[in-house]
């Protein structure tokens, strides 16, 4: 598989209208295939390619089936495979694992193998059997619990948790403790058996149960199981590394031992492990459910150039769960340009310099590892009048319950009478949450606000809570009695104080049902706090930017998470907040294990490789070290060698690792002289000063830059020395000797 590929041949192939490699796999003789292609590598040309080419050689269209991952990508393989067809021809079904469930389903009910059931198809449906599900199985648990355990969030998480127990037909107990659900959601074990016997009590079913219900009948029955064998010989699945355990099953019991099953997809692109997907399903999970394959590399990506498949090349060798293949960039591709860069300010230029080249904004997309980490990203963008739309609207920042509670936190600091006002306290009362039920924080809200001071204990309105619970609420109310005493302090110190006053991030762990929940809300303070201190020159301006009402712009910068970005792709991408414990994802409370950092290694391969022309790669800098990525990357090598390529400049080059660029320019049959340079770790430039740089100050000794921060040419920085502490300087007035870059 290391072979040169000769250029003119490929050259040649492209001109025929097909690669050698996606030739080799249109024209696959017999058995099962697995192809294993690169992002970019033209997946849907090739098989509508596969699907013609057998039926040229006579297959019989209705023994053909094409599984594609999601309706859109079903749709649009639809279209091009009626384009490319002759007229009139007859095709092969082009289906979803569920429409493929729901079909199975009515089969098996209509030969009486299956109750008959109606589809939960309205959300509020699934909602009231989720909440019945909830409280029937915490029916000794008190009002709070039972209330906290119906917090829109948390039903959803339950509701992901029934589904995944259906995804990877897995025993609910066995599940929870598997994953990383938070003890107070053990109720979820229970309440999966109690949603069970509603929705068969009702006649009704979930869409996790088109796969789940007609795989079990076939499981459990020979007689079925051998009445839907038989009818295919070929069966073509797309995004195969995306699909899950129940898919797998019913996809072994569908082809039988006729057809012939051809996988594709990229084992490097596996990030749905949440919904139950698994990077072994295209390698050792194939062989043991079909055996020996024939193995088809689709390697040349067709939507970037050199320096970004180097990159990505980079990006994905330390994984152990993956096929030792390279991406190449086909001849003609677009030059993609690499650049590293340090928070907002970097992100503007880039933008600004977009547009003054007269590219549009939506050809533009940031993207970030968690939706947490867009909300700087939104307020920067506010702040400077650059329109942008979000893959999901109600992530907007003014959308998110706890950021309108910070909100209000600070705007009741700069306007006292709202300590009048029942609805502002609710909100403050209710963010982070004080684990009292609505309706008492309401009764009691309502008292504050008439008499201004705190009830005596022997108070109706108290009657009923827990001694713990009385000190929570009347800690949240001296905070709020405090805060318009301290209208002048900034918004950043306001808000530490508040988080600190209520320990936010202590309830905010002890409230979310998982811990990368607790996580995002964590991060989301610390975010807000770093931007009141980056932005909030002035405070009014700040809250105003935290509340006001945007709508999504049709001709914006797309704002995005690298999950909702797969299988798209922009000429220009961002990918922001690379900093370690952000991407990779990890904290105290959820440490990194090896599975979990290939997983986020597999997340950021998927991020990188959806630029077509440029990619910058973004760090926050100040206390945040730059993510190990960047390193594992490469950028500036990748970046250089991609720049000598595309010049038909034959060097020399130096880079610090050239065996993996010595084997990518055997494999395109390109020379270069590569010399060998010290490889250094990633350094984000700041017009001369760097973070991590090493300096030795005439008063304080020596010490490490930590934070960049103001004009880049005059910046103000802080510096953490070994005798000193940490230390605010002006960089050009300090008495500062560089000892060394990071």
């Amino acid at each position: 598989m290391n072979d040169a590929v000769d250029p003119h041949v490929l050259q040649a192939s492209k001109a025929a209208g097909l690669t050698a490699e996606q030739q080799a796999v249109v024209h696959h003789p017999r058995g099962h295939a697995r192809v294993a292609a690169v992002a970019g590598a033209g997946k849907t040309t090739t098989l509508v390619r596969r699907v013609l080419h057998l039926l040229e050689n006579g297959e019989n269209p209705k023994r053909i089936l094409v599984l594609m991952f999601n309706r859109a990508a079903r749709d649009d393989f639809r279209a091009k495979l009626q384009h490319e067809a002759p007229e009139g021809a007859l095709l092969p079904e082009v289906r979803t694992f569920h429409s493929i469930g729901h079909r199975l389903t009515q089969s098996l009910t209509r030969w009486g193998y299956l109750p008959s059931r109606q589809l939960l198809q309205a959300d509020w449906q699934r909602e009231r059997l989720l909440r019945q599900a909830v409280m029937q199985s915490l029916e000794g648990a008190d009002s709070e619990t039972r209330e906290g355990a119906l917090d829109a969030e948390r039903l959803e998480t339950f509701a992901q948790f029934c589904d995944l127990v259906k995804a990877e037909v897995a025993e609910p107990a066995a599940l929870f403790e598997r994953l990383d659900y938070a003890a107070s959601e053990r109720h979820f074990i229970d309440a999966f058996a109690v949603a069970e016997s509603l929705l068969e009590a009702s006649a009704s079913m979930t869409y996790a149960d088109l796969l789940y219900r007609p795989l079990r009948c076939l499981e459990a029955n020979a007689e079925a199981c051998r009445r839907v064998q038989g009818y295919l010989n070929h069966v073509i699945v797309d995004e195969y590394q995306d699909i899950n355990e129940a898919q797998l099953r019913l996809l072994k019991l569908l082809a039988g031992e006729q057809a012939q099953v051809m996988a594709v997809g990229d084992a490097n692109q596996c990030i749905y492990e949440w919904r139950g997907a698994r990077p072994d399903a295209m390698l050792s999970r194939f062989d043991d459910l079909f055996g020996r394959a024939s193995e088809y590399p689709l390697s040349y990506t067709f939507r970037h150039g050199h320096a970004l498949a180097l990159a990505a090349n980079h990006a994905i060798r330390g994984n152990r769960q993956r096929w030792d293949r390279l991406c190449l960039a086909a001849p003609g591709n677009p030059a993609t340009r690499l650049r590293l860069g340090i928070g907002a300010t970097t992100l503007l230029d880039a933008l600004g310099r977009w547009h003054a080249e007269g590219r549009r904004s939506d050809e533009a997309c940031v993207l970030v590892r968690s939706w947490s980490l867009s909300v700087s990203v939104q307020l920067q963008l506010l702040r400077a009048g650059i329109p942008f739309r979000l893959a999901q609207e109600e992530r907007f920042v003014f959308r998110l319950p706890l950021v309108q509670a910070l909100a209000g936190y600070l705007q009741l600091a700069r306007e006292p009478h709202r300590l009048q006002d029942p609805g502002h306290l609710m909100l403050l009362f209710s963010q982070p949450t004080t684990f009292v039920a609505q309706e008492r924080v309401r009764r009691l809200v309502e008292e504050l606000a008439r008499t201004q001071r705190w009830p005596p204990k022997e108070a109706a309105v108290l009657n009923g809570l827990k001694p713990g619970q009385r000190r929570h609420l009347k800690r949240r109310w001296q905070l709020l009695c405090e805060l318009p005493k301290l209208g002048t302090w900034p918004p950043a110190k306001l808000l530490e104080h508040v988080v600190d006053a209520i320990d936010a991030e202590k309830v905010l762990r002890r409230s979310a049902s998982r811990r990368e929940k607790a996580d995002d809300d964590v991060r989301l303070l610390d975010v807000l706090i770093e931007q009141a201190g980056e932005l909030a020159n002035d405070p009014d301006a700040f809250i105003e930017l935290l509340r006001n009402p945007v709508e999504n712009r049709p001709d914006g910068v797309l704002i995005s998470t690298v999950h909702g970005a797969k299988g798209l792709e922009w000429p220009l991408v961002v990918l922001w907040g690379l900093n370690e414990e952000d991407f990779p994802h990890y904290s105290r409370d959820n440490p990194l294990s090896p599975e979990r950092l290939e997983e986020e290694r597999r997340l950021y391969y998927v991020g990188i490789t959806r630029a077509r022309e440029r990619l910058l790669l973004l760090h926050d800098g100040g206390d945040h070290r730059p993510s190990r990525f960047l390193d594992e990357t490469a950028i500036e090598d990748c970046d250089r060698v991609g720049h000598a390529l595309e010049a038909d400049d034959d060097g020399p080059v130096a880079v610090g690792e050239p065996e993996m660029i010595d084997a990518y320019l055997s494999r395109i049959g390109r020379w270069l002289a590569l010399t060998a340079a010290e490889k250094a770790p990633v350094r984000v430039a700041s017009q001369g000063w760097q973070v991590g740089e090493r300096v030795r100050h005439a008063s304080f000794g020596t010490g490490e830059i930590v934070v960049i921060e103001g004009d880049p040419a005059n910046p103000v920085i802080e510096v953490r020395f070994e005798a000193a502490g940490r230390r605010r300087l002006i960089a050009a007035r300090a008495p500062l000797e560089r000892l060394s870059s990071a």
